[in-house]
């Protein structure tokens, strides 16, 4: 059985609106802000370009 986190949430639901909250912030970033994200994210190898 999956975790239950804080109010009883699978832990598959919670990544899922973590991932709706994050999509939402990012596209409200400028430009220049999404370069200093993806920067950021590729120097920690959170972004891995195939």
């Amino acid at each position: 059985m999956a975790y239950k986190g804080r109010f009883g949430q699978t832990d598959e639901f919670r990544r899922d609106e973590l991932i709706r909250i994050i999509e939402h912030s990012v596209e409200q970033l400028t430009l220049p802000e999404l370069e200093a994200l993806y920067y950021d994210m590729s120097t920690k190898n959170y972004i891995n370009e195939q």
